[in-house]
């Protein structure tokens, strides 16, 4: 494992001023980051648990920490169409603002412990080490960035200063106000779209499918942010022949047929383990479905279906980026992201040539 040099002093510990919060009339202070809108007495956290009240105010209690660093394909957030082949720079804190009964990293969004934040980095550390390791982009992943948006921030802002770009891998459960804030940091984002009906979200992840829904839309159409959306779909929960033919209608309406759509297949974990894991075939179903809705690009993820992880020309139906799990296994777009074929452009945010790192793991170790 790398171990890069201690740059400067981390924040250990640091309870760092929290934005998007107000005080209520009978002495509670209101957390606005999330529709949640925790209500806060003295000392007490949100649901998240990384955010919580101190002498009147809201505090970010994981600023400048983290449970680990680790250099992953960019292809894992997933991102199809940003930057393919390249190393991205990943690292998350702990907690969540969601209570998704099929958490598949419970251990770290579910966490009630700080001391599993073993790592500590400011915003800079960060982004120079991502440009020493050679990282194009820096992702926010793990658990969700939202909980920890002003450490978020100032890392994106740190980034940017050394041309290096920044990804959310987010469930976009997030308030108007500070969204706006967020996202005008972030390059490309990932958004969990969970389920397509209420009942889902409220039962099995303790949110609203509508604020979800606003989130999507609100980023294609204000933001220049490169979209891509995952769906995990579950045995006997959101993968009926309707509920994804529901989604696929509201996606092409909405999100139009150029944002890129994952379909993934669950494994049993947290408190779902009883339930059985999608067959592959209800990822191709899904795919198929998704399709004849007009999406020109649609993928199945965490199983091993070379065909549906790959980048098909929309006009010409040529292969343009081929992919076996996360190496890149052909490319023929031009310099100017064109199929070399027909001419038509893909969508998506691509260099002259594609990355080379392949489906690589590596982790990170600041030296202390």
């Amino acid at each position: 494992m790398p171990r890069l040099p201690h740059m400067e002093t981390a924040l250990e510990g640091t309870l760092f001023p929290g934005r998007y919060w107000h005080s209520l009339p009978d002495g509670r202070v209101q957390c606005d980051v999330c529709p949640r809108f925790c209500k806060l007495h003295e000392g007490q956290r949100g649901l998240c648990f990384v955010r919580a009240r101190q002498d009147d105010a809201i505090v970010l209690t994981t600023y400048g920490r983290s449970s680990g660093f680790c250099i992953d394909p960019i292809e894992k957030k997933p991102l199809n169409h940003f930057l393919p082949g390249t190393p991205v720079f990943s690292f998350g804190t702990a907690g969540c603002n969601l209570t998704c009964k099929f958490c598949q990293n419970y251990d770290i969004s579910k966490a009630r412990e700080v001391d599993r934040l073993n790592q500590d980095a400011t915003p800079q550390m960060i982004a120079a080490a991502a440009r020493q390791l050679g990282c194009r982009s820096v992702a926010f992943t793990y658990n969700d960035p939202v909980i920890f948006l002003e450490y978020a921030v100032d890392t994106a802002r740190a980034c940017h200063e050394l041309g290096i770009k920044t990804v959310a891998v987010t469930a976009g459960y997030i308030t108007p106000d500070a969204r706006r804030e967020f996202y005008a940091h972030m390059d490309a984002a990932n958004v969990d779209l969970k389920g397509f009906t209420e009942p889902f979200y409220r039962n099995l992840c303790g949110g609203r499918l509508a604020d979800v829904l606003d989130t999507l839309v609100w980023i294609k159409a204000n933001t220049n942010v490169w979209l891509e959306v995952t769906t995990l779909l579950i045995p006997g929960e959101n993968d009926s022949d309707a509920e994804i033919g529901a989604l696929s209608a509201w996606f092409a309406a909405e999100l139009g047929r150029d944002v890129p759509l994952h379909f993934s297949a669950f494994h049993p974990d947290w408190r779902m383990r009883e339930h059985p894991a999608t067959p592959p075939a209800t990822l191709t179903r899904a795919r198929a479905i998704a399709m004849s809705h007009g999406l020109r690009y649609v993928y199945t993820g965490n199983v091993h279906d070379s065909a549906g992880g790959s980048t098909y020309c929309h006009a010409c139906g040529s292969l343009l980026i081929g992919r076996d799990w996360y190496e890149l296994t052909g490319w023929d777009l031009d310099a100017n992201g064109c199929c070399r074929r027909c001419g038509a452009a893909a969508a998506g945010v691509f260099e002259p040539t594609h990355g080379t790192w392949g489906r690589k793991r590596q982790p990170i170790q600041f030296r202390c």
